[in-house]
């Protein structure tokens, strides 16, 4: 967030780095084809859930348990194996996140914390807290360097605090440097991807972009790829209004992705094909 320089609204400043604007805008039009298709008004919460479930198995493909959607549609018992317990994580985070919006603009750190437990489902001391110094990072999809303990807890403050001022930033810029921020930190010692896409979802439905969280970003970041989508963080975390830019734009694009599967979805229903 150096960009940003000292203004007194750091992510409305952000908002103001070239292509941000045309990302912002780009956005908004998938978002709004997707509220206006008729299926919409009638089955808008079968449209939810089936985004929910895609969503969370998109989160989950990036934290390396790739799995076919029925996979994970028929699948009910997700304890057996590092993978399957990824899934569940990735689908426990994205039914908690509706249950979270109240208290988000309010403690995001609160709701940072409930999002790691649920995610690691585990009574551990590491668990539901930020990590202390010395304390390893079970990341191994991230090689980015690891910020001290220190430093992490610094920014994450700084962090919650432009959270919790608010300001004119468009949602997407505030999504996008909140995932950012939480992947380039890694402030709990494991599961840091999956919360850190679900808080993401978070801002983008709590802000009113997406209100009833059809338009999964965690849909488009998978479909876009790894490998896109770590290069695009790399440029996030070294700071340069480029980097920044590009890494915003990266996430709007993968909105408008989430908002076309959806659109995909009510097309298939009003055909009676799904």
């Amino acid at each position: 967030m150096s960009t940003a320089g000292a203004t007194a609204d750091p992510l409305a400043a952000l908002g103001a780095l070239p292509g941000v604007a045309d990302s912002v805008e780009s956005v908004r039009k998938a978002v709004d084809r997707v509220y206006g298709h008729r299926v919409m008004r009638r089955r808008s919460n079968a449209i939810t859930s089936e985004a929910a479930l895609r969503g969370a198995r998109g989160s989950a493909a990036l934290s390396g348990a790739d799995w076919a959607l029925e996979e994970v549609r028929r699948r009910t018992d997700f304890s057996g194996d590092d993978e399957a317990r990824t899934v569940g994580a990735a689908l426990r985070l994205t039914a908690e996140a509706g249950q979270l919006l109240s208290i988000w603009r309010q403690s995001p750190l609160r709701v940072l914390a409930r999002l790691h437990l649920v995610a690691a489902a585990d009574k551990a001391d590491q668990v539901g807290r930020p990590r202390k110094e010395g304390e390893q990072v079970d990341e191994p999809l991230v090689g980015l360097p690891l910020p001290s303990a220190a430093e992490m807890h610094g920014r994450l403050d700084g962090l919650a605090g432009l959270i919790i001022a608010g300001g004119s930033a468009p949602a997407l810029v505030t999504a996008a440097v909140v995932h950012g921020e939480l992947l380039a930190l890694r402030p709990f010692t494991s599961h840091n991807g999956l919360v850190a896409r679900t808080a993401e979802r978070i801002v983008l439905v709590g802000s009113g972009l997406d209100p009833k969280s059809v338009c999964g970003a965690e849909v488009g970041h998978a479909e876009l790829g790894r490998d896109t989508y770590l290069e695009a963080l790399g440029g996030y975390v070294s700071g340069t209004p480029e980097g920044v830019a590009a890494w915003i734009a990266h996430c709007g694009r993968a909105v408008e992705l989430g908002a076309r599967e959806s659109m995909a979805v009510c097309e298939a229903l009003q055909r009676g094909a799904a």
